[in-house]
């Protein structure tokens, strides 16, 4: 605890006591303190590895942009771990809270604000690309952050040795088709994410959504970010089965704000356009990331609950995959990992999310 405190407390200007250990992750470890004066803090330190200093890079010009998250205090990369200090926002609810919980109105509160929120956000940033590009250089370490590698090509190279290794025989096309889709429009229609934008990654406080971890914060497509609405949380552990209606009525939520800036976005075919090929995209990164878990069925989450297995969720993005039949070798890829994977794990689909299929009392 010392090797992190003490040179917060030397660039803060005052002594930290009642550290509390928050949870962090493997990579870094992140702490509230009381501060001399009785205000409580956030120190979060990074593992001085190249990949994790990838996300101390991130963290440090998402948050110094001072569009999105906590007020940033003070970045020390010179410190024995590298180390970000923010104000504390408190102990609100996150999205993943009130989704597990029991109160379906509040569900459609948090989602929604979470929507508009990063819908604003991202109209809001477009203009603030030179000056994040500045920051990140500013706090650059050995590799570059992740929203800037190459991982929409990686995973389109990953996927065809991975599916042979499967016993499945790749479908003609698919590599050319993976090519085609490319960044799903980043090219045209970026903006700024804070990357992870998962339901345990932002708070729902009286003052409305203020967001969290921006380890993997960067400029990408707007359809990506819009993805997380409609598949939903593209990336995410809490990942149950959401009603088409909520979902899209999130996904206007963001479309509406993010039109602001790019008005061609108003037009239906531009825009279902994009998110296809956004839902292809993670799709294939998830397939990447957890065929190779799938082994021996695991939960989602080590220690959250109720929460999928890797199986379940995987045969639940395959399933509304197979339905982007524009890409029929994508389509047939999906209908192969349905058919010669998922059959044999014979798992349960996922259910609803808690909140919306709890029982409600009888007036």
């Amino acid at each position: 605890m010392e090797t992190i405190t003490r040179p917060v407390e030397h660039a803060l200007g005052t002594l930290l006591s009642d550290p509390v250990d928050l949870g962090g992750s493997r990579r870094s470890t992140v702490l509230r303190c009381r501060t001399a004066d009785g205000d409580t803090v956030i120190v979060k330190a990074f593992d001085p590895e190249p990949d994790t200093l990838r996300g101390f890079t991130a963290e440090a010009a998402g948050l110094s942009l001072g569009l999105a998250g906590p007020e940033l205090l003070a970045v020390l990369p010179h410190a024995p771990r590298p180390t970000l200090v923010m104000r504390d926002l408190g102990t609100a609810p996150t999205l993943a809270d009130l989704l597990l919980g029991d109160d379906p109105e509040a569900v459609r509160a948090g989602l929604l604000a979470w929507a508009r929120g990063l819908g604003r956000l991202g109209a809001g940033s477009v203009d603030s690309r030179e000056r994040f590009d500045r920051l990140v250089a500013r706090y650059a370490t050995e590799r570059p952050i992740w929203a800037e590698a190459s991982w929409i090509a990686d995973d389109a190279e990953r996927l065809p040795p991975l599916l042979e290794a499967a016993g499945l025989t790749v479908p003609a096309g698919l590599a050319d088709e993976l090519a085609r889709i490319g960044t799903a429009g980043g090219d045209r229609y970026p903006a700024f994410t804070p990357g992870d934008t998962c339901p345990d990654n932002n708070l729902i406080t009286p003052d409305g959504l203020r967001l969290i971890d921006f380890e993997t914060c960067g400029y990408q497509s707007v359809f990506l970010t819009a993805a997380y609405c409609r598949m939903p949380f593209s990336t995410c552990w809490c990942v149950f089965d959401l009603p088409e209606d909520l979902a899209r009525e999130a996904e206007h939520a963001y479309r509406t704000e993010i039109v602001g800036h790019y008005p061609d976005l108003a037009q239906d075919a531009v825009w279902e356009a994009g998110m296809r090929q956004a839902a292809v995209v993670w799709t294939v990164d998830i397939t990447v990331r957890l065929l190779p878990l799938s082994v021996e069925d695991r939960p989602m989450h080590r220690t959250r609950r109720p929460v999928g297995t890797v199986r379940q969720l995987l045969t639940h993005r395959w399933r509304k995959a197979a339905g982007l039949t524009e890409y029929p070798a994508f389509a047939a890829t999906m209908d192969l990992l349905l058919t010669r994977i998922a059959a044999a794990w014979d798992n349960p689909p996922l259910p609803g999310y808690p909140a919306l299929t709890v029982a409600r009392p009888e007036r």
